[in-house]
């Protein structure tokens, strides 16, 4: 079930990424990460997130944490 979850996070900020026209390495550059961190968020192995690097994401696209982590 964990990994479904981080999975799902992983596609909420792909879509909204893309929705808002950003590539992974523009949000990576936002939040001040590195892309293949961004990489393996949206990717099939994704890692544990900080609540801190989420509401950095959320920021950088423009929505709430909450909304990045419906399922």
């Amino acid at each position: 079930m964990r990994k479904i979850f981080k999975i799902r996070v992983g596609k909420n900020i792909q879509a909204l990424r893309r929705k808002r026209g950003l590539t992974q390495e523009q949000l990576a550059e936002l939040i001040r990460t590195s892309y293949k961190y961004m990489q393996r968020i949206e990717g099939r192995t994704p890692p544990d997130i900080r609540l801190s690097t989420i509401k950095k994401i959320a920021d950088a696209l423009k929505t709430t944490p909450a909304n990045l982590l419906t399922i």
